[in-house]
């Protein structure tokens, strides 16, 4: 995926410069409260810019500083490459999991969207 993948401002910045667009999809990932989450889709509507792709793309070149756990798949599955690492932090902040079924890979839990979903109301009691 190249950077034509993000929106049009996101592109105009500096190469060497954070990308606005990137900046904003990364604040929204530093205020999700722990044992809560946000989908790739749902931080793009929250931005009212981009899609779950564009949010994907930033979270993969620049979410390595925040909590990137916290913004998930549609399905609640765990970020392959990283499943083990997320599931222990899932773990250690009380973010609902959802056990594996013994048919799913690695027999894995997901995350329960129902009872973990974020929708970005109440930012400043949980963020500290």
């Amino acid at each position: 995926m190249s950077e034509q993948s993000l929106p049009d401002d996101a592109r105009a910045e500096r190469a060497d410069a954070l990308p606005e667009y990137a900046e904003r999809v990364l604040d929204v990932t530093e205020v999700i409260p722990p044992g809560r989450v946000m989908t790739y889709g749902d931080v793009a509507e929250y931005l009212e810019e981009g899609g779950p792709r564009q949010v994907g793309r930033v979270m993969s070149l620049y979410g390595g500083g925040v909590p990137w756990w916290r913004i998930v798949r549609a399905d609640g599955v765990l970020l392959a490459g990283q499943e083990l690492e997320a599931l222990d932090r899932y773990r250690e902040e009380g973010t609902p999991l959802k056990e594996a079924s013994r048919a799913a890979e690695g027999h894995l839990p997901r995350v329960d969207l129902k009872r973990a979903r974020w929708d970005g109301g109440g930012r400043a009691e949980s963020h500290t």
